[in-house]
């Protein structure tokens, strides 16, 4: 990421300097773009499908001011934290939330080493806002929606994320360590971008963490969760999703492009 990108990047999630390549500024960096940038798919049922290429992506989540899901949003989120000064690398994960069987790899996350030790920082996991965190097992932290987060060692996939809202501890997602070459993105953003029945080709979705909780947009349903409490209401029509997607989501959709999406 230039110099002049990386100084759009931060006017987008609203940061006015640059923050120092520690933790506090990795906190900071990924606090913001969560905060800013929509979680999103909806380039797919759109028919465009999804360019990781760095000029594609700085072009739709920065100057277009749209979002993106994983490999979008933490691709975008690695090129900035490099341009920091931090030393960060790409990983996959499993996704275990909702998941009946053993999921494919079909997420992405950054690691991220600070004065040697490693953290984990994810700025593209859809819904509720989910910490940087040092990779150490059992070792809760906790975000400003009363959520917990947590790390433990797991003896069939590595590391896994499991979060408690007040339910209990519930699995997100796992990883390994592993290096992650581009190739490896590349077939886990084509096969959840394309795989019929899947997720991300079925659903229209946004999601959008927010400074308490999270709001949720899947198809024609929208839920607004503040404080742990949900609130959900039915899309009315059109209009009233595309004020739903620039009101909540701070997205910009045409009247032809929500058409598009078939859902009315």
């Amino acid at each position: 990421m230039r110099p002049d990108q990386l100084a759009a990047y931060l006017g987008r999630i609203g940061l006015d300097q640059a923050p120092a390549a520690d933790f506090e500024g990795l906190v900071a960096v990924q606090r913001a773009h969560r905060l800013a940038i929509a979680f999103e798919n909806l380039d797919i049922p759109l028919g465009r499908g999804i360019d990781l290429a760095p000029d594609a992506l700085f072009g739709k989540l920065v100057e277009r001011r749209r979002g993106g899901y994983c490999f979008e949003q933490n691709a975008l989120f690695l090129a900035a934290l490099g341009a920091l000064g931090f030393e960060a690398r790409p990983l996959l994960a499993r996704v275990w939330l909702m998941a009946e069987r053993t999921p494919p790899c079909t997420h992405t996350l950054n690691l991220v080493r600070i004065g040697g030790a490693d953290h984990i920082a994810d700025a593209g996991f859809g819904g509720s806002y989910t910490p940087p965190m040092p990779l150490a097992a059992n070792a809760p932290v906790a975000t400003p929606d009363g959520a917990r987060h947590r790390l433990l060692e797991d003896a069939e996939h590595g590391w896994m994320l499991e979060r408690d809202s007040g339910a209990g501890w519930a699995p997100q997602y796992s990883f390994t360590l592993g290096r992650i070459w581009p190739a490896d993105l590349e077939i886990g953003n084509h096969w959840t971008a394309t795989r019929p029945g899947s997720r991300f080709t079925t659903l229209r979705i946004a999601s959008r963490a927010l400074p308490d909780g999270y709001a949720s947009l899947v198809d024609r349903t929208l839920t607004v969760s503040r404080d742990n409490r949900p609130q959900v209401r039915q899309v009315a029509d059109a209009a009233d999703y595309r004020a739903i997607l620039a009101g909540t989501f701070d997205l910009e959709l045409a009247e032809a492009e929500v058409e598009a999406l078939g859902l009315f």
